[in-house]
């Protein structure tokens, strides 16, 4: 499952996209100094959510990945099937996210890893769920789907990616999640070998 992706937007450049979409982003801590590179887990990463002190408005801020599950593993990826996600619901922002499989050549210790890109959009937003752990305080994790027919010979599961144009009602709480987290059909996500 998905345990590394990937980021390189500046905080104008992200606002921009949003605003495209009619989804004005505010700061409520200050515009974050986003820098390019991969994001681990337990690592920061910007993610938006709806704004409570600005209705219709999307707060852009920097999280934890990931929050201690029981026995201290960390929570990074959780189950969507079956659930409303009531509360708590967040975009995570990134330009791709990597997959590793068993490696090709027998004689390589290391896995290969795969980076998962949208061709045509200017990022992905990952359908994800945030939440106050006494232990780190907010943090967030992807939601996971079945796989879509891009992902499913790389791996039996996949992460939640939305289509920009259900950004807002993910967010928004519009729509029933069954609706939203679904795979995407084939040939929506392009696949290329990452270095390792």
């Amino acid at each position: 499952m998905c345990n590394l992706y990937t980021q390189s937007k500046s905080v104008d450049e992200v606002a921009r996209i949003f605003r495209a979409l009619q989804m004005p982003l505010v700061f409520p801590e200050g515009a974050p100094n986003l820098a390019s590179r991969d994001i681990a887990i337990t690592d920061p990463g910007p993610i938006v959510r709806a704004s409570a002190l600005q209705p219709g408005a999307y707060d852009l801020v920097v999280r934890r990945w990931s929050w201690p599950g029981p026995g201290g593993k960390p929570v990074y990826n959780f189950r969507s099937e079956g659930r409303e996600f009531s509360s708590g619901r967040c975009l995570i922002l990134g330009d791709g996210f990597y997959e590793f499989t068993a490696p090709a050549d027998p004689k390589q210790k290391r896995k290969d890893r795969w980076l998962f890109t949208w061709p045509g959009e200017p990022m992905l937003g990952i359908a994800g769920l945030v939440r106050e752990v006494p232990e780190t305080g907010e943090a967030f994790t992807m939601l996971t789907t079945e796989p879509g027919p891009d992902v499913a010979p790389y791996h039996n599961r996949q992460v939640a990616v939305l289509a920009p144009a259900d950004w807002k009602a993910w967010l928004d709480h519009s729509p029933p999640p069954r609706g939203l987290l679904k795979p995407l059909p084939q040939g929506t996500l392009a696949v290329a070998a990452a270095p390792r």
